[in-house]
């Protein structure tokens, strides 16, 4: 009855390591497309911080352009760069704590194939084969 008891635990700690690890990948791959984000914002907002006021400027909506002030694609600018710093702070707490989870995962395994050296050497068993 422990032996199943405790296949039973391994089985859920895997598929809840699996599942945080997806996670971890997940909020990886979002906090590069946000960087690349803030990127492009910063790279655009210096690029018309050295134009004029009075500079026709356009702004792209799909294939039309559309003339807009300066001071306002700047400000668009700044709002990008500004959701993008907060959105990556955001990202980087939830993956420092889905990280501390996975570490408690890993330990939590760890403690039940040390506690159960049977169930171990099935796992161990499986593995190779």
């Amino acid at each position: 009855m422990a032996d199943e008891t405790n296949r039973a635990a391994f089985v859920e700690l895997q598929a809840r390591l699996i599942e945080t690890t997806g996670k971890i990948k997940q909020l990886q791959t979002q906090i590069r497309t946000k960087e690349s984000e803030k990127k492009r914002a910063y790279l655009t907002l210096e690029e018309l911080r050295q134009l004029p006021d009075d500079t026709n400027t356009y702004k792209t909506i799909g294939k039309v352009f559309i003339l807009e002030p300066r001071s306002l694609l700047a400000n668009e600018q700044e709002q990008k760069l500004n959701d993008s710093e907060t959105a990556i702070s955001s990202m980087q707490t939830s993956k420092e704590y889905l990280e501390k989870q996975l570490g408690e995962l890993e330990n939590n395994i760890r403690e039940l194939l040390q506690q159960d050296p049977v169930l171990a050497r099935q796992i161990l068993s499986m593995t190779v084969q």
